[in-house]
């Protein structure tokens, strides 16, 4: 049985190397080429692959997007080709998730497929564990001008400027756009760090306001806020997040 492998890259060149490299090799069969995040997170949620070859520096959607897109569920084996500081990559090393340094030659190609073909053939919870360990020291990706969430086993892409607001729901944020909503595997929390902090202010331990939505705001008795947004919903600024209102642009 072969080994099912996806390719990303966003340069041309890059993925006509990895397709080079791996179409003579007799366990792998390319079953994907993709030019970015937003093509490979839709493959990925229809058919995974066993490997992945995935570069982190892409527009929009980078390497990192594209992980956190696919949310907590069983990842492929990752091998990421990289120009990326050498601290990140060496946490890549230490928890046995490989890379590969742009640019690379082929000795160095043939160590990281060989340790990846490994782990796909003796994948166990370990693995599991090693690789959420790496992604969980590294930054996570800022969305920039979409977000994808999945919707009736499809992916849909949600613009940032057409979300209200997002409320929390458990281990999910859930996009208020207009009449529909979306949930996203992610929490609030760790939604918060990846919105542009310019446009999206949290309000409350439940709630992320689209700042260009606010219509009025109304000072409470108590200390806190009530915002009234463009198409009437009114959410509630807790006093735990008083120093928001400067973010806002109130005094």
């Amino acid at each position: 049985m072969k080994i099912k492998t996806f390719i990303v890259d966003d340069e041309s060149l890059a993925r006509d190397r990895l397709r080079q490299l791996l179409q003579n090799e007799p366990e792998i069969e390319i079953a994907g080429e993709y030019a970015n995040g937003h093509d490979a997170v839709a493959a990925i949620q229809k058919a995974p692959p066993d490997l992945l070859f995935l570069d982190i520096q892409m527009p929009e959607l980078d390497g990192f997007g594209v992980l956190a897109a696919l949310g907590a569920g069983p990842m492929p084996v990752i091998v990421f080709v990289t120009a990326f500081d050498r601290f990140a990559v060496k946490a890549f090393e230490v928890h046995a998730v490989d890379y590969l340094l742009k640019p690379f030659d082929r000795e160095r190609f043939q160590k990281a497929l060989r340790r990846a073909i490994e782990q796909v053939k003796n994948r166990n919870a370990a693995v599991q564990q090693r690789q959420s360990a790496v992604l969980a020291e590294l930054p996570s990706a800022k969305i920039t001008n979409r977000v994808a969430v999945k919707s009736g086993g499809h992916v849909v892409w949600v613009k940032l400027e057409e979300i209200d607001w997002i409320g929390s729901a458990d281990n999910y944020a859930e996009l208020h756009v207009g009449a529909k909503s979306h949930l996203l595997r992610e929490t609030l929390g760790a939604l918060e760090t990846r919105l542009p902090p310019e446009k999206f202010v949290r309000i409350s331990r439940s709630a992320i306001v689209n700042a260009q939505r606010i219509k009025e705001l109304h000072r409470l008795f108590y200390g806190g806020c009530e915002l009234v947004l463009q198409d009437g919903t009114r959410l509630t600024l807790s006093r735990r997040y008083r120093d928001k209102l400067q973010q806002l642009g109130v005094k």
